[in-house]
């Protein structure tokens, strides 16, 4: 039912989400419920179940893959939990990560274009200024590529555009018993969503939850 969810207002839409069988557990339903799109996605469709633009070539992804994307990550999460969301955007999912990890939690976005990181933290600064005040979710300017080790080992890792191969340094940073979810493959067709998992020990294992067709994980000369 992906594509078909779109709402009248904010609570609608979450509704559709949930109805439809995307949203599946109440710590996503109402991280979502608590983030208003229109604060992130400044259009006349904010509340429609597709793509939007926000500027410097870029996208607010779709309500339904963020709710996949959270849902995915749901068990990592939980309250106390460092999350690290990978070209963060307008800063839609990386305030419902900030939401889902509680008071004890600590979630970085990182995009490498100065201009959206200003604007995510103006879109959360709307109507969870106290996120940002207390620390609990932090933006930087950065090539998330590298990751951003001081933040680092991470309980999981959202990657919210397409690399050709998964980057090591996020391998790298994942915390043992983490999850990482990357969108891999070419610019332009249609790419792998991963799902890489990291075991007490260290192990990995990957799989492929289905196609998507994301932007790519660029640099920013390419980009703007």
């Amino acid at each position: 039912m992906a594509w078909r969810s779109h709402g009248k207002n904010h609570r609608d839409l979450i509704d559709q989400l949930k109805s439809n069988g995307i949203i599946k557990s109440t710590t996503v339903y109402n991280a979502m419920l608590a983030v208003d799109r229109k604060d992130y996605c400044h259009t006349r469709e904010a509340y429609k179940d597709n793509p939007q633009p926000i500027g410097s070539n870029v996208t607010i992804s779709a309500p339904h893959m963020h709710a996949h994307a959270l849902e995915t990550l749901a068990a990592h999460l939980q309250p106390g939990s460092r999350a690290l969301d990978v070209g963060s955007g307008s800063g839609y999912l990386t305030t419902c990560m900030a939401i889902m990890v509680g008071e004890a939690g600590r979630v970085v976005g990182i995009d490498h274009i100065k201009d959206l990181v200003e604007l995510s933290k103006s879109n959360t600064a709307k109507s969870h200024g106290a996120l940002l005040n207390s620390n609990r979710l932090h933006y930087v300017v950065g090539d998330g590529r590298k990751g951003y080790s001081e933040g680092a080992p991470y309980d999981c890792i959202h990657v919210g555009a397409a690399a050709p191969t998964l980057p090591q340094p996020l391998v790298d940073q994942l915390a043992n018993g983490g999850r990482l979810v990357c969108p891999v493959g070419p610019s332009g067709s249609v790419q792998d969503f991963i799902q890489l998992d990291k075991d007490e020990n260290g192990k990995i294992t990957k799989k492929k939850l289905m196609g998507v067709v994301y932007v790519p994980l660029t640099d920013k000369s390419k980009q703007v």
